[in-house]
C-alpha cells in the first residue's frame, strides 16, 4: 500500500504558474505509475496526466497538453505537475493517484488507479 499526499496548490493569476508535487510514503514508489486528476464544483474528475513507474512515458489530456509537464523522482518518492500558462478553467481540486500491478500502465481512467491523495486547491483568478 502507499500513501499518497499533494501540496503546492494555492491563488494565481492567468497566465501564472504552479507546481503541484505528489509526495509517497510505502511500498517503493517506483512500482507505480501515477497519475494527476482535477475536478472542479458540480464536475465530474477530469485526468489530466500521468506518467510511468520508470518516467519513460507521459501522456496528457488534450487540455492540458503544451501547458503542464508531469516529471517524477523516484529517489524522492515524488511527482511533480509543473502548471504553465494557468488559466481560470484550470481551477479545481487537484488529485495524485498510483496504481501498481505486474504491467505498468498509463491511463486517463480514474477506475484504473488503487490509491489517491487528498487533493489540494488550485484557483486561477482572471
Amino acid at each position: 500500500q502507499v500513501a499518497l499526499v499533494e501540496s503546492g496548490g494555492g491563488l494565481v493569476q492567468a497566465g501564472g504558474s504552479l507546481r503541484l508535487s505528489c509526495a509517497a510514503s510505502g511500498r517503493t514508489f517506483s512500482h507505480y505509475d501515477v497519475g494527476w486528476f482535477r475536478q472542479a464544483p458540480g464536475k465530474e474528475r477530469e485526468f489530466g496526466a500521468a506518467i510511468s513507474r520508470s518516467g519513460s512515458t507521459t501522456y496528457y489530456a488534450d487540455s492540458v497538453k503544451g501547458r503542464f509537464t508531469i516529471s517524477r523522482d523516484n529517489d524522492k518518492n515524488t511527482v511533480y505537475l509543473q502548471m504553465n500558462s494557468l488559466i481560470p478553467e484550470d481551477t479545481a481540486v487537484y488529485y495524485c493517484a498510483a496504481r501498481g500491478g505486474l504491467v505498468s500502465l498509463i491511463s486517463p481512467e480514474h477506475r484504473d488507479y488503487d490509491y489517491w491523495g487528498q487533493g489540494t486547491q488550485v484557483t486561477v483568478s482572471s
